[in-house]
């Protein structure tokens, strides 16, 4: 089950999993918001280079699910998907 949840005007992908319960939503999409970056998904590449921690903790944190992406393709995205108790929204 996939969703795009609306974030003011921007979207955020969002993937819900039965068996665990949990929404989980795209990482790449985030950080697009929040950055008004051109290019998120190398922006989190190269915050993840500069930020060792950073890194492992997306790597063993963020599991990869298959997304549609803006063009309508799905394919998993780097890292794509963080949880809401990981980005500490309570």
């Amino acid at each position: 089950m996939g969703n795009i949840r609306l974030f003011e005007t921007a979207t955020i992908r969002s993937f819900y999993h039965l068996e665990e319960d949990q929404w989980y939503f795209s990482i790449v999409d985030i950080i697009a918001v929040l950055t008004n970056s051109t290019n998120p998904a190398d922006y989190l590449k190269k915050l993840r280079k500069r930020d060792v921690g950073l890194g492992t903790y997306l790597g063993t944190n963020c599991p990869q699910v298959s997304m549609l992406n803006q063009s309508g393709v799905k394919r998993k995205n780097f890292k794509s998907l963080i949880n809401k108790e990981n980005l500490n929204l309570d």
